[in-house]
């Protein structure tokens, strides 16, 4: 007993996984498939922020300022803010998603193009490469470690966050932690919880597995950290 609420785990997990097989898959493919549409979306927007700022330092410092202000906002309380403005709709839950996931991928994207060595471009001026074909070319491939390194990171924060968008839309793992949560200390409660907690672990090692498998067939020779 904790707190006076009597702790009760129901049916043995492995009984209560079997009987609720096909309701835990459709909720890890919800929560696959919001973590990787937030990824995507979160990467061309990261992308192409980065890309118009990085040559200036200062808009540059602002910029990542802003994402990391924009990720101390408080989750649930922007989940909030958005469902009563939209109702319990997608567009409650990917603004906040991809907001969160934006920061690890701006610096990243940043960083690692401001970090090219200016020696390598003045050749490249020299030999008359154009802005564009250098970027392409030149920067783009000498920043791609780094910016992969942040890209697995916001995947493995989008992968957490995705649980508390059940918060505002019955979807995704986030479904059992809920659910424990409003009926703490009813039976199978303790299987929900760790139903939770187990496959978005699962979820976000896959995810982790796949970027490493990206970064080693993408980076070019000689540009792995």
């Amino acid at each position: 007993m904790t707190l006076g609420i009597p702790y009760v785990l129901g049916l043995p997990y492995g009984q209560w996984l079997s009987e609720h097989r096909a309701e835990v898959i459709g909720h890890v493919q919800e929560h696959i498939l919001l973590a990787v549409y937030t990824i995507i979306i979160a990467s061309v927007l990261g992308l192409l922020i980065s890309l118009a700022v990085y040559r200036r330092v200062s808009i540059s410092t602002v910029t990542i300022s802003l994402a990391a202000t924009g990720f101390t906002l408080p989750s649930v309380a922007l989940f909030g803010i958005l469902f009563s403005l939209v109702g319990g709709s997608l567009l409650a839950i990917f603004p906040p998603l991809v907001l969160y996931a934006l920061l690890p991928i701006v610096r990243n994207s940043i960083v690692g193009l401001q970090n090219v060595d200016p020696n390598i471009l003045d050749a490249a001026r020299g030999m008359g490469m154009g802005r564009f074909r250098m970027l392409w070319q030149i920067e783009l491939p000498m920043a791609w470690p780094v910016i992969v390194a942040g890209l697995r990171v916001s995947t493995q924060l989008t992968v957490g966050i995705v649980t508390i968008a059940a918060f505002v839309k019955g979807i995704g793992m986030g479904v059992y932690a809920f659910d424990a949560l409003d009926n703490l200390g009813s039976t199978n409660t303790g299987n929900e919880a760790i139903t939770c907690v187990i496959f978005v672990i699962a979820i976000a090692l896959v995810f982790d597995a796949i970027w490493v498998v990206i970064r080693r067939l993408t980076t070019p020779r000689g540009s792995h950290a």
